[in-house]
Formats: structure tokens, sequence, C-alpha cells
């Protein structure tokens, strides 16, 4: 039998007027890999919050190597050998990819001189473990979200934890840093290391998992029972209570379509050379890439964060040079979904309405200007409730949601917003998988009614879902374009070889 390492046993936790857990249990063996699974709302949140010593349990207890143990915070839980990372990034954005690494060790002795050289030196040792060419020294300022992911798990790696949670590893990650990552998770695990691990890429979870314990409203749906013969529908009815719907949408045919967004030798001032890009009206154009790629970037200059330097940018058949993103959003009706939603897409101390409103304020107000909370709800509760956010009321403030929650209101925003041109960054990171359907219905009508969309996505299979044509990226250029046919072996095999052909 194996051994076990940690368990949480009959745990519950109670807010006012939410039931967020009752009478959960979960064991983690040494040398495995356990699933958390469940919808946005499930518990998984709270659960993870308990484990790692941010909450403390109301009913329940927990075990680590089979003593009672009781944390009185994160640093404790720390402490006794129990690593996380988070979903959403906790690195100190001005101290250097080193320094964040070493952020734990270096605290246990504040008046010890900090040695630089050894702190780059370990760090560099862990970066290289994920196949991470980074130097050091670079401040985490100035990386792309991904890299952002792949340090936060180099600084868990290097704390060499009993425990390890990963919450959400792979939502920025490309495929190729997620087969590293696999490959590391593997070795961990083989040499003894019990990890936790959450996704709502539930191929991630078949493959690479050995037990799973999935939440539904707060309950044990299933508890830490072994993934043989367990496949994904299997785990969406164990999710969500019902098989998986999965649409059969017709091809379309965007050709002779007026364009709405056309890019003709663009260069930018961030790096990009000759883009040629076209949007049509009522079409999904997918932009897949590696991360560094340079989609993100060339989203922003589309949307005045970042100069274009030469070409021509076109919105409804005009030329325009968009100077802000204030001008993108409220002169030229641009929306953009930001991967980062933490920093860029939404203001966390805010209320839920007010997120959801606030790319709608100056179309609902009066010629005085005045604006209503009831004229804002009416405009934006269809599509909260359509995304199922789960909120106790609209004045919640939105830091205090969970992360899912969190992006399906930056969504919101701009399906509100009725935009001219919509762009979506990873639109569905963190999302589970019902809603991850209502979003991409909701992409479809929204084309299906004229709005354009430009996708950004790392997950393949939406990326096939979703476009109409997928737009390949590499080192800020343009390397080609694909008809999507629905294919997905087909459509896989044809993106990888046009980002190789080009990087070779």
């Amino acid at each position: 039998m194996a051994e076990v390492v940690f368990e949480a046993r009959g745990v519950s936790k109670y807010f006012p007027g939410v039931k967020a857990l009752e009478n959960v249990s979960i064991t983690l063996t040494k040398g495995s890999i356990h699933a958390l699974l469940g919808e946005n709302g499930a518990g998984k949140s709270t659960l993870i919050k308990i484990i790692t010593g941010v909450y403390r349990p109301d009913g329940g207890e927990l075990f680590l190597d089979g003593k009672n143990v009781r944390f009185s915070g994160a640093r404790d839980a720390m402490g006794a050998g129990i690593g996380f990372v988070p979903q959403e990034r906790n690195l100190i954005p001005r101290f250097s990819v080193g320094e964040n690494i070493a952020l734990e060790a270096n605290s246990a002795h504040p008046l010890k001189r900090i040695d630089y050289a050894t702190i780059n030196a370990e760090a560099r040792r862990w970066l290289k473990m994920l196949d991470l060419d980074i130097d050091p020294s670079t401040p985490v300022s100035q990386l792309s979200v991904a890299k952002m992911q792949l340090v936060e798990i180099a600084k868990a790696l290097s704390q060499r934890s009993k425990v390890l949670l990963l919450d959400e590893p792979t939502a920025s990650l490309s495929p190729h840093e997620a087969d590293v990552l696999f490959g590391l998770l593997r070795r961990l695990r083989d040499d003894g290391a019990s990890i936790i691990f959450v996704s709502h890429k539930l191929e991630e979870v078949v493959a690479i998992c050995d037990t799973v314990t999935v939440l539904r409203d707060g309950n044990n749906a299933c508890e830490s029972r072994s993934m043989a013969g367990v496949g994904r529908q299997d785990l969406v009815r164990l999710m969500i209570g019902r098989s998986e719907q999965i649409p059969e949408w017709p091809e379309r045919d965007s050709i002779g379509k007026p364009a709405v967004l056309e890019l003709s030798g663009v260069s930018t001032a961030i790096g990009h050379r000759d883009v040629n890009l076209t949007v049509r009206d009522g079409e999904i154009v997918g932009l897949y890439g590696l991360v560094g790629a340079g989609r993100t970037e060339l989203a922003k200059s589309i949307m005045g964060a970042f100069a274009i330097t030469a070409g021509t940018m076109k919105l409804g058949g005009k030329p325009v040079r968009i100077a802000s993103v204030s001008e993108a959003i409220h002169q030229h009706r641009l929306g953009y979904v930001s991967e980062d939603r933490k920093q860029e897409g939404l203001i966390l101390m805010h209320s839920v309405l007010e997120n959801a409103g606030i790319a709608v304020w100056r179309k609902l107000a009066s010629r005085l200007g005045f604006l209503t909370d009831r004229t804002v709800r009416t405009k934006v509760l269809p599509f909260i409730n359509k995304l199922e956010v789960k909120t106790p009321s609209l004045e919640q403030t939105v830091g205090n949601l969970s992360g899912g929650n969190q992006q399906k209101i930056s969504v919101a925003k701009w399906l509100a917003a009725g935009t001219q041109l919509l762009i979506v960054d990873e639109p569905t990171v963190g999302i589970d998988i019902k809603s991850k359907a209502y979003l991409h219905q909701l992409l479809r009508d929204l084309s299906e009614a004229g709005t354009p969309i430009l996708l950004i996505t790392s997950d393949m299979p939406e990326m096939i879902t979703l476009a109409d044509r997928i737009v390949v990226m590499n080192d800020y250029r343009i390397s080609g374009e694909i008809t999507n046919t629905r294919d997905y072996g087909a459509m896989s095999e044809g993106i990888m070889q046009l980002i190789h052909a080009d990087a070779a």
C-alpha cells in the first residue's frame, strides 16, 4: 500500500451566506500526481487555500506524514513542506528572476549579505530543468506572462517541497513548454514527490495524473480515485453531472465579405516587421504561435499600446493611426480581452458591476453625464448570467472571486460593449469546461451577428474549434495561414510545420 503523505479529512469551510466546502476529503500518496478537478465555484480554490495555510478550516482535520497539523498562515505551511504555484502569478516585478526564486531562502536570514553570484547560479539550475533560457538577472517585469509562470514553477521547485501544488500551471504555456513541464513532473514523481495538479485541460489530466479528486458544489463528487480506466467523459460527468456537449458548427466562407481590420506591411516599435493580416466581417481569425512569437504584442499594437512605425492599418477600409488604448476603445470601438486579467483586464478592488460595465459607461451615460447602476445592470447582467459568474452579488469585490470567475467578468465586459472588432487573448484560461463551452458559443454567436474576432490562444483544440482561418506567427512575423478544416490531426500538423519551417 502506498505511503500517505498528506490528507485532508472531512474539511468544511463557510463564509457569510456561502457553503464553500462541506465534509471534503483528499488523500495524497508518495510518488504520485493527483488531479484536483471541479468547475469554477466548486470549492477548489477554497480547498487549496486551506491546504496552503491561507484559510483555517471550520471543520475537519489535516494530516502531514501522519501527524495532525494546523497551519497559522501560508509561510507556516511552506515551512512544513507545502509548495504552491498559484494560477495568478505572485512574483515581485521589479526584482530579478534570481531574486524571486531565492526570495524565501533569503527572507529566513534578513541580515545576511546577499550573494548574487550564488543566487543566479542556483536560479540557472532550476531554470535549466524547465528548459528556460533566461538570464537570472533579468527583471521579472520584462518577462512574458508564460515565462513568469515558468519562473513561479522554478521558484516552487527550488524549495524542495514534500507536497507540490500546481494551480493551472500550463494555462499560459505553449505545447512545447507544457511537454517540458510534464517530463519534469514525471521525474519528480518517480523520485518520490507528491504533486497536486489542478487543471481544466482534461487531456492533460488523463495523460499525466495517477489519481483524482473531483469537487462539485463544495462536496466530493469523487475522492482520491485511481485514474486507471478513467477517461475524459468520465471526468466531465463527475464535474458537471452530465456528458460534454460538443458543437458541430458548419464551415464558413468569409471570402468576399468586407474587411474590418487590415494590416499591410506593418512594422511596430516593439519589433514586428512586414506584417500582413486581414480580419473580415463576422470572421474568427486565429493567431497561433509559440510563446515569444509576438502575438500579444501585435494585439497591443493594434490597440495603440505600441506604435506602428511603418505600413498601413485600416479599420472599415479607412487608414487609421491609433495613439492610445483609450482612443482604440472609445473612438474606434475596439475591444481587448487581456491574457493578464489581474494587471490589465480588471480593477480588482472594484465591484463585479463596475468591472463588467466600465466599457459601456460612456455609451450609456445621459447627455448630462448621469449614469445609474440600474442602467448598467440591465446592460451587463445577461452576459454575467450567460457565463454563469458565481458571485454573491454584483456588489462583490472582483478580487474576492476565483480566477475563473474573474476571467468570465473580463469577457462579459466586452461582450456587453458591442465592439467593432474584438481581440481575445487566451480567453478561457482558468475557466471550467461548461463555462468554456458557453464562452465558445458566445464568441461564435457574436461572429455570426457580424462582429469580427481576432483570437489568440495557446490551446490548440480551442483554436481549431473556433477559428475560421489560422494565421501562424513566429519571431514577430507572419509565417503563413491555413483555412480551418476542423480536422484536428491535419490542422495541428500543418500549424506546427509552419512554425518549424519558418524557424528553420
